[in-house]
């Protein structure tokens, strides 16, 4: 068992993430209650404090991989303005020990719910991740992965282009959850996350952000309309296009520009997959796969032959038969591009004049069926550059963009915004993209759940189907959510999970060092009603959670468990990088306690969570106390030891001033003895009373005289030792 002054020191920064005052020290440490109550009462106060849930709720945001912007992004803005509504969800769900299952419902579909306006922030979980330059298949796959092992230890992103290589895991499975997510989309005005005020001001305001509004969505709309005719009007300038590119790779995985008034890049992939895609013996395209084979130095002889050839295909569409093969052999593709383009031309005259035939019919089939070329979505792949790959409307774009999104963030009455999806008025059909190329999509799947948890791959049916999803992963008979989150709590309060491999349940993950407990907590979890804190209470009243760190002598369970997986002692832990800068700030009485609300600088006295978090360039101080990078769900902290972090202990402005506030605090500053003031710094800083063998090092270090310089340097050593930055 450990002494009370390191189990008040160790549950302080576990749930609250701030070092206890004296005061607190003192009065556990003579708590006439017997250990166990003691203890069990110093657990309920910290779990009541509005502190816990800022220290809880930055766990979670790791595996959240919460940033304050979007990534590399080109016409919108690059910060996310109201990201924190999300994380100030979090604090306050932590805070308000809101059951676990419901919190996870509430991240996926708290708009499917019902709810307040401020459950509707919940979706940030969804939405505050990288925005990959836009391209639709990268954010549908950071979101199917944040949600697949952040809530169930499975690596389904894994199965985009092939099947899951070791777990039970298929393309199927994962394009199943893509038409999920691509089903909802991010509105344009997001809504309000707390009842805006009603007043003449803020009906103002939104008079004119619904102008804005129309006209960015009007200018969108034209330009979808515009590439869509296009596509279906200048035929033979597209396929001269994919003729150009046939020895070239694709470039669905490129954003490509172009000049005003040329042919959509986006719409020529398009076409070169469709034609592909229709293959060498289709009625329509068999003329042009043949002809497109052929040498170009001597195309003109070599037609001949293929022309002879074509006269005698039965299978060609009749009309195609009469305008791109009976005029004769042609000179050259150029000129088979031409017919063609006249041949669709023609076509959809007759449906104009009402006189189309069965023939008509197909082609017309080729530009305007659910996959045909010209119908690129709204929503495309690469964004708006899908839209406007000419500067000039995208230079337009910016423009109407960026004031709609100012006038979001800084009109009059402006109110912050949920960051939410909707679901689309009419669901995605997903089908399964060979290797993963969303240009060649292959056989149609349902929205459903995964088939290993679910075997009868029941369809989801409301929506886009996230409701459904949502009740799936919190369903109490699914055997992963609970055990994964009970996992991550262990993870925080002994340093290492039972499974090692937090985010991964799966076949190449680390077995469980205690499957039998790690069972009987989950269960324990769901049927206390999956209160977080009641999970806080079981695991820290345990003996296990209050035994002492040190090798007390055991020199067998060294030898039998050198990485301590049994836990026949406490692990000691390094600080974070959010705990050392809170506890900087707290002992130099320099924290300000304020809670929630936009992030603000680094320099700002605030609790850490609050700090701006720049998902494209991380502070180098951050990475350096192994800060995860927001760019994909984190399982768990790495933990060095590097000797940039104690340089920053040592030479850092912000510790130096740390040190100079911590010695200006009334109750050491008005210490009269050498010997008070150290006694109380170590009270202050370490969480204990000085002792002799302290106080003759401290002499050694002061000397005499102490002047203000001597005094920094060694409240600065005192930063600078293991008792400072471990918890025990």
């Amino acid at each position: 068992m450990a002494d009370r002054r390191t189990l008040v020191r160790r549950a302080t920064f576990d749930l609250i993430g701030l070092p206890p005052t004296p005061e607190e020290v003192a009065e556990f440490v003579r708590d006439p209650q017997t250990a166990e109550k003691a203890f069990a009462a110093l657990v309920e106060r910290l779990l009541a404090s509005p502190r816990y849930g800022e220290r809880w709720g930055r766990h979670w945001l790791d595996v959240a991989r919460y940033a304050d912007n979007k990534g590399y992004v080109f016409f919108e803005e690059k910060t996310y303005p109201w990201a924190w509504t999300y994380r100030d969800y979090v604090v306050r769900a932590f805070n308000d020990d809101k059951p676990f299952d419901q919190f996870v419902r509430e991240q996926l579909a708290a708009d499917q719910f019902g709810g307040d306006r401020q459950a509707l922030t919940a979706l940030g979980f969804i939405t505050v991740g990288d925005h990959f330059v836009n391209n639709t298949h990268d954010v549908l796959d950071d979101r199917i992965d944040v949600v697949t092992r952040g809530l169930m230890g499975l690596t389904v992103a894994c199965a985009r282009c092939h099947d899951h290589k070791f777990d039970p895991l298929t393309m199927a499975d994962y394009y199943a959850l893509y038409g999920v997510f691509r089903s909802s989309t991010e509105p344009m005005i997001p809504p309000a996350a707390a009842e805006p005020a009603l007043n003449e001001a803020y009906e103002e305001f939104e008079l004119v952000l619904l102008d804005k509004q129309r006209k960015l969505r009007e200018f969108v709309e034209g330009k979808h309309r515009e590439i869509v005719h296009g596509g279906r009007t200048r035929v033979a300038e597209y396929l001269m296009a994919v003729y150009a590119q046939r020895n070239q790779p694709a470039t669905e995985s490129f954003m490509l520009l172009a000049d005003k008034g040329d042919v959509n890049p986006a719409v020529i992939s398009r076409w070169r997959a469709f034609i592909d895609r229709e293959g060498a013996t289709n009625s329509i395209w068999a003329p042009w796969h043949s002809y497109a084979a052929l040498d170009e130095t001597n195309f003109a002889s070599l037609a001949t032959a293929v022309h002879g050839q074509l006269v005698e295909n039965a299978g060609l569409n009749p009309i195609v038969r009469d305008v791109v093969v009976n005029p004769g052999a042609p000179k050259s593709m150029q000129e088979v591009a031409g017919r063609y383009g006249q041949m669709f031309t023609n076509s959809e005259l007759s449906f104009v004049a009402a006189t189309a035939t069965k023939a008509d019919k197909e082609l017309r089939e080729v530009l305007h069926g659910a996959d045909a070329p010209p119908n690129i979505p709204a929503q495309t792949d690469w964004g708006f550059l899908s839209l406007l790959p000419d500067r000039a409307s995208q230079g337009e774009f910016q423009k109407l963009v960026t004031d709609l999104e100012q006038w979001l963030m800084r009109g009059p009455e402006a109110p912050p915004r949920a960051m939410v999806l909707q679901d689309l008025p009419v669901p995605f059909e997903p089908r399964i993209f060979a290797r993963g190329n969303p240009n060649r999509a292959t056989v149609q799947v349902t929205r459903r759940f995964l088939s290993i948890l679910d075997p009868h791959e029941k369809p989801f049916r409301q929506g886009s189907g996230r409701g459904e999803l949502a009740a799936a992963i919190t369903d109490a008979k699914n055997p992963l959510t609970a055990r994964v989150f009970v996992n991550r709590v262990w993870l925080h309060h002994f340093g290492a999970g039972m499974v090692t491999t937090a985010s991964d349940f799966g076949l190449r993950g680390e077995r469980p060092s205690h499957p039998e407990l790690l069972d009987w907590l989950a269960g324990e979890f769901v049927r206390g009603g999956w209160r977080v804190k009641e999970l806080h209470r079981l695991i820290m009243n345990s003996a296990v959670y209050q035994q002492v760190s040190v090798n007390m002598g055991e020199s067998r369970a060294q030898q039998v468990d050198p990485e301590n997986r049994l836990l026949w002692r406490m692990n000691p832990r390094r600080h974070d990088f959010e705990t050392l800068r809170d506890a900087l700030l707290a002992v130099s009485g320099r924290l300000d306690a304020k809670s929630g609300g936009p992030p603000v600088s680094s320099s700002t006295p605030r609790r850490t969570i609050y700090t701006f978090v720049d998902r494209l360039d991380l502070p180098p101080v951050f990475s350096t106390f192994d800060f995860p990078s927001p760019s994909a769900s984190c399982p768990q902290r790495a933990q060095t030891t590097v000797a940039p972090q104690a340089l920053y202990l040592m030479n850092n402005e912000f510790a130096s001033e740390s040190a100079a506030a911590t010695l200006r605090r009334n109750d050491i500053a008005r210490c009269e003895s050498l010997e008070q003031k150290i006694g109380r710094l170590y009270q202050v800083m370490l969480g204990r009373e000085v002792v002799e063998r302290d106080l003759r090092r401290a002499r050694e270090f002061l000397g005499m005289n102490p002047d203000e310089k001597a005094w920094r340097q060694f409240v600065q050593a005192l930063l600078l030792t293991n008792e400072f930055a471990f918890v025990d």
